[in-house]
């Protein structure tokens, strides 16, 4: 049996990749980017994490790689023996730039406690210091100053803007980037302006030119290794190539996607890299041509839709890019694909108000998928289009079935699907601030020529002219309930008859959920301070406790709720069930701030737990998103160590492309599969493997940065391996007296062969050239029935 312990929350994947900039290897093959606590080491051709870099508790601010190792990048960054990096002094809350010693050490982890101060009042944004001709200079600049420091001199130069220009620019600086041969340095600045500098080692003698063609903000400056190109970018999601000494000559690489927040050259200028706001890298091959996008989890402004779990893929569907559904697997960490739901191109401008996906839901079989989009005009009003999408085999993705314009006169606050039964059609329920909730029903063509099925409004009610908030169907659809504010109504799809009303203490009800399988009879809803569970049977209050719940979630395959509670700036959790009082699972201070959106995902194989505090477990695992737009999940700690987590193995189909690498890939396990074939007697005759070789082989097969620590690994495994001493001793023991008994059996056998006479050797070896030989086990058991007495068999005959 195994021993279970405690239930760890984990990170489980969709970290920011563009959080600073990424490094280019010097042959060009890998992209090494901070995600996280971790840094991802990605192909630049296949797009894929082959590794992951762990080793810190915090959250990694930058990547480097030392330019003495000749197998790395050769970086101006560092000179000589020091390491320059921004440092916040909480004495002056301003932050500085420090010189640190590096220590000649052998060993992983050395303190540098050797700091020097190079400049002060720093912008802490890295793309607002670079370093010029190999390290000769520094350049800084901060609001409307550039600084720029000579390392041999150790004397500094400052240059200043006004604030704004004549014709109404804004000269604020943004980004830096320095010349690698010549004395030039490129800044970027609010209004989309471009300076280079020169002559700026003679105060009165400077100069500089201006470059313009972004409309905004220029985010990210950055020279080629040659110094013959300045690359740059901003929220127009162009990469725009300046010629060198020829600014007039400049090339455009356009609709990238997001706004563009930082620009990387590869040491040998043959790949360009771009990270994008979207939390995207795109891969650019010097002649501006896109080769590799790698996409992490999209990171928007605000996620307006649930989080969901899409029932085929078992990814988590949330907002994207602007107008699209992300569809994205946790367990490879990757995205698989992008749904456009608003089927517009956006225009990448600021105050420009475009159409955007707001709510979203999936059926229980992920056939049907619902999506409301809306846009705020200023002199208009509210344009608002309910959509439903159809899951196609063929193309296996969802295709736009029927659009609804203006389904409600208000926005639309809430929506669900009905599981259908037998006896029952697809229904989904929307509710608005008009007042109103309505019923939408799939209805069959009204003429033959039609392609197939559309949906109809079916049935449209509402309550005392009070605002619907949200809206739940029971797990067989024979109930609907919905709350106006502080009421909760209950009504029968079927027959659209209002059943009953519940009433609780004051206080508007945010969130509403039914209970499941043998609590079916409860209906559980929040307010700002209680958590109410209602008998629907006695329509009465069943319980109430006091709990700022901000998200309420029902596990479908068991009865199980998951409660996130905040208080005192961080997260609780609960897990319970409706018909019992006490929590199954609690957790305090799951995480830092508030929990946004929270779902079960149900596992593809059940797993087994003994333990009570784990069993919640066993059918679906929990994930939920913060502020940060971190996800995360719950997770049994022995349970990650027993199956270490067996869903997140990178599994190839055959849905997969024809690469060569597929090709090579199919052909090994096709031959490997033959010698299987080939040598299935000599696997029959082996012994049984060890119980733990299935956990060590999903260890190999496991990503790492979903492991466990080492040091608890390497301990259950080395266990694995022990015998304990006292089988160890029996087993020896048993074996000595076999021996003993064979070697005794043996003699005796040579005793009785021996007092044979000759002709009767003879006629036995006669006897036996006929017969096919004995095994030594058979002869073994031939020799022990002679040795039996059988004196009382013929006793039975002479009776």
């Amino acid at each position: 049996m195994v021993e279970h312990g405690d239930i760890r929350v984990v990170h489980c994947g969709g970290s920011k990749i563009n959080f600073r900039d990424p490094v280019i290897t010097h042959d060009s093959r890998f992209l090494l980017c901070a995600s996280g606590e971790a840094v991802k080491v990605f192909s630049t051709s296949t797009e894929e994490c082959i590794h992951e870099l762990r080793g810190h508790t915090g959250l990694v601010t930058g990547v480097l790689l030392r330019p003495s190792n000749h197998l790395q990048v050769q970086s101006p960054l560092h000179l000589e023996k020091r390491l320059f990096s921004r440092r916040l002094y909480p004495e002056t809350q301003r932050f500085q730039l420090v010189a640190v010693h590096l220590p000649q050490s052998g060993d992983q982890m050395v303190e540098a406690q050797e700091l020097s101060a190079v400049l002060s009042g720093v912008n802490p944004n890295p793309a607002a210091i670079a370093f010029g001709r190999g390290g000769e200079f520094i350049a800084s600049v901060n609001d409307l100053q550039l600084e720029v420091y000579f390392f041999k001199k150790q004397k500094s130069y400052r240059f200043f803007l006004k604030e704004d220009n004549k014709k109404g620019g804004w000269n604020t600086f943004t980004c830096v980037a320095c010349h690698p041969k010549d004395d030039c340095i490129a800044t970027g600045h609010e209004d989309g302006k471009i300076r280079l500098w020169r002559n700026f080692n003679h105060k009165k003698e400077y100069t500089y030119s201006t470059l313009h063609w972004h409309h905004s903000t220029v985010s990210s400056l950055c020279f080629t290794p040659e110094g013959t190109n300045l690359l740059s970018g901003g929220v127009e999601s162009v990469l725009v190539q300046w010629r060198y000494n020829q600014e007039s000559e400049r090339d455009f690489l356009p609709r990238l996607g997001g706004a563009i927040t930082h620009i990387t050259v590869s040491p040998d200028g043959s790949l360009f890299c771009t990270s994008h706001s979207d939390n995207k890298i795109t891969i650019i091959q010097s002649c501006v041509k896109v080769s590799a996008v790698i996409q992490g989890l999209v990171k928007g402004d605000s996620i307006r839709t649930d989080l969901m779990m899409d029932p085929r893929s078992k990814a988590l569907v949330l907002n994207g890019k602007p107008g699209h559904l992300q569809f994205y697997s946790l367990q490879r960490d990757k995205l698989l694909y992008n749904l456009d739901i608003v089927q517009q191109e956006y225009i990448h401008e600021s105050g420009l108000q475009q159409f955007e996906v707001v709510k979203a839901a999936f059926d229980a079989s992920g056939s049907w998928l619902a999506t409301v989009e809306e846009r705020h005009q200023k002199a208009a009003e509210l344009e608002l289009n309910l959509k439903l999408w159809a899951f196609d085999e063929q193309t296996q993705s969802f295709v736009l079935n029927t659009t609804i314009s203006a389904p409600h006169d208000a926005q639309i606050t809430a929506m669900c699907f009905c599981q259908p039964t037998d006896s029952q059609t697809t229904l989904l329920v929307s509710t608005s601030k008009d007042g109103h909730f309505k019923a939408w029903q799939l209805a069959a063509p009204a003429h033959t020529e039609d392609e197939g099925p559309s949906w109809l409004c079916d049935f449209v009610s509402a309550y005392h002219g009070l605002v619907p908030e949200c809206c739940s169907f029971s797990a067989d659809g024979s109930l609907l309930a919905v709350v106006f504010q502080e009421v909760v109504t209950v009504w029968s799809p079927s027959t659209w008859e209002l059943l009953t009303t519940l009433s609780q203490p004051p206080g508007a009800v945010s969130d509403l959920c039914f209970g499941r399988l043998s609590c079916s009879k409860y209906l559980l809803g929040t307010t700002a301070s209680n958590l109410l569970c209602w008998n629907l049977l006695t329509c009465s209050l069943e319980w109430t406790t006091s709990m700022d719940v901000r998200r309420l979630v029902a596990d479908p395959l068991s009865e199980n709720m998951a409660a996130f509670c905040y208080q005192s700036g961080s997260t609780d959790l609960f897990v319970f069930k409706p018909s019992e009082p006490r929590p199954l699972f609690s957790h305090k201070a799951v995480c830092s701030g508030k929990v946004t959106q929270a779902v079960f995902a149900p596992r593809e194989e059940m797993l087994e737990s003994c333990e009570e505090s784990s069993q919640w477990l066993n059918r679906s695992q929990l994930y939920f998103l913060t502020q940060q737009m971190k996800c995360s999940s719950a997770l049994s700690f022995s349970l990650i160590t027993r199956f270490l987590l067996s869903p997140l193995k990178l599994v190839i189909d055959d849905s997969v492309a024809m690469t060569p690498f597929y090709l090579l890939l199919g052909k090994h396990r096709q031959q490997q599969q033959e010698h299987q074939d080939s040598d299935s007697s000599l696997w029959a005759e082996r012994t049984a493997l060890p119980q733990t070789s299935a956990s060590m082989k999903e260890l190999l097969q496991t990503p790492a940065h979903v492991l466990p620590s080492t040091s608890y690994l390497c301990s259950m495994f080395v266990q694995s391996l022990l015998i304990s001493v006292s089988d160890a001793r029996e087993e020896k023991a048993h074996a000595e007296e076999e021996m003993e008994s064979e070697k005794e059996e043996e003699d005796s056998e040579e005793e009785m062969e021996s007092s044979r006479s000759k002709p009767e050797l003879a006629a036995a070896a006669a006897t036996e050239s006929d017969t096919p030989a004995l095994t030594k086990a058979q002869a073994r058991e031939l020799r022990r029935v002679r040795k039996l007495d059988h004196s009382w068999l013929a006793g039975l005959l002479d009776s």
